[in-house]
């Protein structure tokens, strides 16, 4: 059975870091695709970042802020956010995909991926 579980969300101060965890069991995420995708209060989903063997895609909302990466070894997935700011306020997301795509047609939801996490609160306020 495919799970995604997130975990690390919370309550942050503008300019400081977080980091989320995503375990995954029932599969092996070496060959998947995996990423990041938020959705704000009516505000559509938005991808934030995918990542596969070959290398990363990020949104530009979150480059130069946000880091994520995978340790196959732990079936895990990280998204490392630092300089956050209020419009980050989001739920998290982890999703992951058998055919192992990461491209900008995934963050802008023109792919869809197969398996989805519940999701984890990410709030940034003073």
């Amino acid at each position: 059975q495919v799970q995604l579980v997130e975990s690390g969300g919370g309550l942050v101060q503008p300019g400081g870091s977080l980091r989320l965890s995503c375990a995954a069991s029932g599969f092996t995420l070496d060959y998947y695709g995996s990423g990041w995708f938020r959705q704000a209060p009516g505000k559509e989903r938005e991808g934030v970042a995918c990542i596969i063997r070959d290398g990363t895609t990020y949104a530009d909302s979150v480059k130069g802020r946000f880091t994520i990466s995978r340790d196959i070894a732990k079936n895990t997935v990280y998204l490392q956010m630092n300089s956050l700011k209020p419009d980050d306020t989001a739920v998290y997301y982890c999703a992951a995909d058998p055919h192992g795509i990461c491209d900008t047609e995934v963050l802008v939801n023109n792919y869809e991926y197969d398996y989805w996490g519940q999701g984890t609160q990410v709030t940034v306020s003073s």
